[in-house]
């Protein structure tokens, strides 16, 4: 077993929190880093995405790291618009799933193999597609308001 830590991830939009976890997570790993990384990123930009990679240098998690790991997603539930969970561990893929529903923002399982595509919907999740039920086509001109002016008593 090795020590655990967070790995962050750069080149991901401002709101996305991206991290693989690597070795055996204790509650170092969160109370110096996740955590901290998370609050942060919350305070920049409101609601966060999390695309949380646990591959194949995942060794576990210590007891306190897993308290730290529940205590975590239950003070910030609000605070995901979206978590993209990356893993192959199958405790941990049932785990997501059992408490998914609980989490207001979207939960998404990806495994290993579908890690860009899990890349690519983290990015894209949460923008706004643009509604456009409610166009109008501009087929007709409106009056000026000369036409609509009563005419002048001579």
């Amino acid at each position: 077993m090795s020590e655990g830590r967070f790995e962050f991830l750069d080149g991901f939009p401002a709101d996305v929190l991206a991290f693989e976890a690597k070795g055996t997570i204790g509650a170092e790993a969160y109370e110096k880093h996740l955590i901290p990384a998370v609050e942060k990123k919350i305070a920049a930009e409101g609601k966060v995405k999390l695309l949380y990679i646990i591959g194949g240098e995942f060794d576990g998690y210590t007891a306190k790291g897993a308290w730290d790991d529940t205590k975590l997603g239950l003070s910030h539930l609000g605070d995901f618009a979206a978590v993209a969970l990356v893993s192959d561990v199958d405790w941990i893929r049932w785990g997501i799933q059992a408490f998914a529903p609980m989490i207001p923002g979207t939960v998404k399982l990806f495994h290993l193999s579908e890690l860009e595509q899990a890349k690519a919907w983290i990015c894209s999740s949460g923008k706004p597609e643009e509604d456009h039920s409610h166009d109008v086509a501009a087929t007709h001109k409106l009056p000026t308001l000369e036409d609509r002016q009563p005419p002048l008593d001579e």
